[in-house]
């Protein structure tokens, strides 16, 4: 299959030169050939997957633990009330 690439370059609104066109012209048909050498496999018994290896998540346990202490938790904010954290507004 042979693709123009004036016509790639005009859809993607870019401006090539000769030099690019040769060069562009050549990486293209190496890709087009090796899609084909790919399309010449046999996957008839080959199950559709999304990835090549089995993938699992590594999550830790969900465990319920003790809560921090409310005076824990403020220590460290850099502006508080009483009983809540205290940031800027940003709604009007």
């Amino acid at each position: 299959m042979k693709i123009s690439i004036e016509h790639l370059a005009r859809l993607a609104r870019l401006s090539v030169t000769e030099e690019e066109k040769t060069l562009f012209a050549n990486q293209i048909d190496g890709i087009l050939n090796y899609v084909d050498k790919l399309n010449e496999l046999d996957t008839v018994n080959v199950e559709p997957t999304s990835h090549v290896i089995l993938l699992s998540n590594v999550v830790r346990e969900d465990l319920q633990g003790d809560s921090l202490d409310r005076e824990d938790a403020l220590m460290n904010a850099p502006d508080r009330t009483d009983k809540f954290y205290r940031v800027p507004k940003i709604i009007e």
